[in-house]
């Protein structure tokens, strides 16, 4: 009877353990958006020989977009689980909270859904010493249109009439113009309720280059981080965008498409001009993201993306979320473990995991030269 106690106990106390270890697991990297975080499993999907620690050690914070938050939670999860005693720690913010935490030298690397502005570089050399930050792109995706109206089930719009709800000019779901690329569906007369970030966002850059690209006439706006357009809701953080369209009805937002695949929010099909609409995937992301240029100097690889896309099966709302780095003047005690991470994230081995989670992966020349920029960080 004792005996059989004792194991008991012992059964127990090894069980807390591992719920313990679970617990600090999704805690490292995460925040409050967690719920929303794709890979339900929560279980690590690379082998530890993918991984190569070398001289990591410690904890490196890094902070920034809210788009590659999933893809960033399930890379921390494989890389520490390969790399025992090394903790990363993303904390899912935006874009341009993100380059702030940079330059004010308390990340060891952020991330951002745009390249460095001129300014911010010029700012990113006092911590930099004697080097700047630079850009490095790890993650593709698709910026999903993600829908909530009672009744319909598909969706067709193109850049004009999307610019024209996000701008406050088209008003209620059965607008004509809607009708129009929506043959044999019952559209509601339901008031459109239109979504976007409150702080300064990569995302809503990426979404204001591609209206201002494919929709010049009706989107007058410059595009910038900040929403630029009369009207409209707010809401913080992909997330908090998300969130708000599952919960309305009429409701229309822009975010990363594992946020609408995690909760099952339905997206818009995007008529490019191509024989047919195409959807938010991850591959089809992946064609139009395969056409981009390097449009940095040194080893910045910011990307030229065709936001104008007509390729056949090609969605052209996408962005690319950059790692930023210094080139030369990173932090003695964190170097090692952010070149070990990236590293990682750089592979074969990373990207795929994108590719299994509904993100684009980043091209494989581009891919390549991207080690080979992390192989001279200093």
């Amino acid at each position: 009877m004792k005996l059989q106690r004792k194991n008991m106990l012992r059964a127990s106390a090894l069980g807390a353990l591992v719920v313990s270890g679970a617990l600090v697991l999704t805690a490292c990297g995460s925040d409050d958006n967690t719920k929303n975080d794709a890979g339900a499993s929560g279980k690590p999907t690379a082998a530890a020989s993918d991984i190569k620690c070398d001289d990591a050690k410690g904890k490196v914070l890094a902070s920034g977009s809210s788009a590659q938050k999933n893809a960033v939670d399930l890379w921390i999860k494989n890389y520490m689980a390969a790399c025992p005693g090394v903790e990363v720690n993303y904390k899912s913010s935006s874009s341009g909270e993100g380059i702030v935490a940079f330059n004010q030298g308390t990340v060891g690397f952020a991330g951002s859904d745009s390249a460095l502005k001129p300014d911010a570089v010029e700012e990113s050399k006092k911590i930099c010493t004697g080097g700047q930050g630079i850009d490095l792109p790890m993650v593709g995706g698709p910026i999903a249109l993600g829908f909530n109206v009672a009744g319909v089930d598909k969706l067709t719009l193109d850049a004009t009439t999307i610019a024209n709800i996000f701008n406050d000019k088209i008003k209620k779901w059965d607008d004509e113009a809607i009708k129009k690329l929506n043959p044999g569906v019952t559209l509601p007369s339901t008031a459109i309720q239109a979504f976007h970030r409150s702080e300064d966002s990569g995302t809503t850059e990426n979404l204001g280059k591609y209206l201002k690209t494919a929709a010049p006439e009706a989107w007058t706006y410059e595009a910038a981080k900040k929403w630029p357009a009369p009207g409209g809701q707010a809401a913080s953080g992909s997330a908090g965008v998300a969130s708000q369209v599952k919960a309305v009805d009429g409701a229309i937002g822009y975010f990363e498409l594992s946020y609408a695949s995690s909760q099952s929010i339905k997206t818009v099909d995007v008529n490019t001009g191509a024989s047919a609409p195409v959807k938010a995937t991850g591959e089809n992301a992946s064609k139009a993201i395969a056409a981009a240029k390097i449009s940095g100097t040194g080893s910045d690889l910011a990307l030229k993306l065709d936001y104008a896309t007509k390729a056949e099966g090609a969605y052209p709302i996408v962005l690319v979320t950059y790692e930023v780095v210094c080139d030369k003047g990173n932090k003695a005690e964190t170097l090692p473990t952010v070149k070990s991470f990236l590293n990682y994230t750089a592979s074969d081995a990373g990207q795929k995991v994108l590719s299994e989670n509904g993100y684009a992966p980043i091209p494989a020349e581009i891919n390549a030269k991207v080690r080979e920029v992390l192989a001279t960080l200093s």
